[in-house]
């Protein structure tokens, strides 16, 4: 098993709302205004009313929640959902400055995208898995996405 880049792309995002501490951990919503996405086989833009549920357990790991809307630049809409893990103490501990962008691989912040689409062209993405490094960014996150493929 290989992997290889898919997609890398950034998603602005709204402040998020502070459901609160439930049953299940402390809930945060992010709602998606925007965003673009490029590799070497899709190119556009991500759709707003997409978010991250994201909900932080009592470790402080954050589990995402996350569905969006990629229009590319031929018109296709792709549907993207993922879960993923973000370890928030380990990026506490880490101090980064307020506001500034990191860098892939500062943190565990992992998902595992699926796509879906019923466009032709992009047919093959609904065959596809696939992992993702996420990085945060002011009022945005960020993402490489690479394909599992046999090696």
């Amino acid at each position: 098993m290989k992997l290889e880049f898919l997609v890398e792309y950034h998603a602005d995002l709204k402040p998020p709302q502070a459901v609160g501490a439930g049953p299940f951990g402390n809930r945060q919503i992010f709602e998606v205004t925007g965003g673009t996405f490029e590799g070497p086989k899709l190119r556009g833009t991500i759709e707003t009313g997409g978010g991250d549920w994201l909900l932080i357990g009592a470790d402080g790991i954050g589990h995402l929640d996350v569905r969006a809307t990629f229009r590319t630049h031929d018109g296709a809409l792709i549907y993207v959902q993922y879960h993923g893990v973000i370890d928030l103490p380990a990026r506490a501990a880490r101090r980064p400055p307020a506001g500034s962008r990191g860098d892939y691989g500062d943190d565990y912040f992992m998902t595992a995208p699926r796509f879906e689409t019923g466009d032709e062209r992009y047919a093959w993405l609904n065959s596809v898995i696939a992992v993702a490094e996420g990085r945060s960014a002011p009022n945005a996150v960020e993402y490489r996405v690479y394909q599992v493929v046999n090696g």
